[in-house]
């Protein structure tokens, strides 16, 4: 949608209007980005940090909310088995979260994710990031935004001694989005939620009431096939968790800036920004976690959470249950819904399976979910955790 007022705009900011960008699926397009598969991306303008330096560590998982001590308790983690603090096995994505890819003018949602950890990551650890384009399927026909793809891009992360810490497929849909604004109003709940003051005091004193396994051990001969993990609760979801999420390094793609840093950037790639209608200054595509006007252009309702912020949610309910001698091995999470501001999610899973596995750990094999107040199931996911067992005593 072009009217005179925009096209001023547009003269008069470098390109940039106060519509998000759009685009259509073209022939052209389509071959362009499959000449890119098998490309590395580049990351300089992505990575928030290098090392996981004490603070760095700190920063994170206060920023998602997990004050687990065998991040955060320097005297508490040197009794443990790491002999000292190690990251959330998530403070990947607080080296670097992700980068896009090509797609001039779509939107997209983060679509699924499937990470197998290799190793911790302790203290001064300096992690590299390397990201590969695996390439796209599609596009498709859906109800829920028209056509669409979904690209693929393989993420590898490794420490100073060139071990690989941890390898994460991220895979996005890929929309048009003038026909993700046409279907939004089928999409329409009732945002924001219209909590009771007896139900925010329940959801505080469950979320009050959370706390990690630690010290004490989860043997693998004692988890049945059918236990369920405990549950864990986010929300309601407000503003300042998502400023806390971006504060600890995770997600922006590019890192956000201020001032003439940002507007550099925005002059010479126009599509990265719009200019806010009401506040008049430009603002990142980044910013429908946080700004309501950005998301409706995006076809949301209001602001909603970031993808891989979820995933760090899943993984916080796993290292919760397994303790500090279990160790996440690997996940895997769909995302199906928005996550708005003003929501609760309630994070748990069940146990489908016991083995040990090829590389000799003694596993369990979990169902995951994330159910929203709506009862909806906001990212169902799998789990693979290796816990201590009996014999190793």
């Amino acid at each position: 949608m072009t009217t005179a007022s925009t096209e001023q705009d547009t003269a008069q900011g470098g390109g940039i209007s106060k519509e998000l960008a759009t685009g259509k699926f073209t022939d052209k397009m389509l071959a362009d980005m499959r000449a890119l598969i098998g490309t590395e991306m580049r990351t300089e303008a992505c990575v928030n940090n290098e090392y996981a330096t004490r603070l760095a560590i700190l920063r994170f998982a206060e920023g998602i909310g997990d004050d687990n001590p065998l991040w955060t308790d320097e005297k508490y983690a040197a009794e443990g088995p790491h002999g000292g603090i190690v990251a959330p096995p998530s403070f990947i994505f607080a080296c670097l979260g992700g980068v896009q890819v090509g797609w001039p003018g779509l939107g997209g949602f983060h679509a699924e994710t499937d990470i197998t950890f290799h190793r911790p990551i302790h203290v001064d650890d300096k992690i590299k990031s390397r990201v590969f384009f695996d390439g796209f399927d599609g596009p498709t026909d859906s109800n829920f935004g028209g056509r669409r793809i979904k690209d693929y891009l393989r993420q590898e992360y490794t420490n100073q001694h060139g071990e690989l810490v941890a390898s994460f497929i991220c895979s996005r849909m890929r929309f048009e989005r003038t026909e993700m604004q046409k279907r939004s109003k089928s999409r329409a709940i009732e945002i924001p939620h219209p909590w009771s003051e007896q139900e925010l005091t329940r959801i505080e004193e469950d979320i009050l009431a959370e706390t990690p396994r630690g010290a004490t051990p989860r043997y693998w001969e004692d988890v049945q096939v059918g236990d369920e993990i405990d549950t864990l609760t986010k929300g309601p979801i407000g503003l300042t968790d998502e400023i806390a999420y971006v504060a600890s390094g995770a997600a922006p793609i590019p890192r956000l800036s201020a001032h003439g840093v940002a507007l550099r950037r925005y002059r010479k790639h126009p599509k990265w920004a719009y200019r806010d209608p009401n506040t008049y200054a430009l603002e990142p595509v980044y910013s429908v976690h946080y700004n309501d006007y950005a998301a409706k252009l995006q076809g949301a309702q209001i602001a909603y959470d970031v993808g891989i912020q979820r995933t760090c949610w899943q993984i916080h309910s796993l290292t919760h249950w397994a303790g500090d001698a279990g160790a996440v091995k690997a996940i895997h999470g769909q995302y199906r819904a928005h996550v708005y501001l003003s929501d609760v999610v309630c994070l748990g899973g069940k146990v489908i399976g016991k083995e040990v596995d090829e590389s000799g750990d003694h596993v369990v094999r979990l169902e995951t979910w994330a159910h929203n107040q709506r009862e909806q199931n906001v990212m169902p996911g799998t789990a693979t955790i290796a816990l201590p067992t009996r014999g190793d005593k």
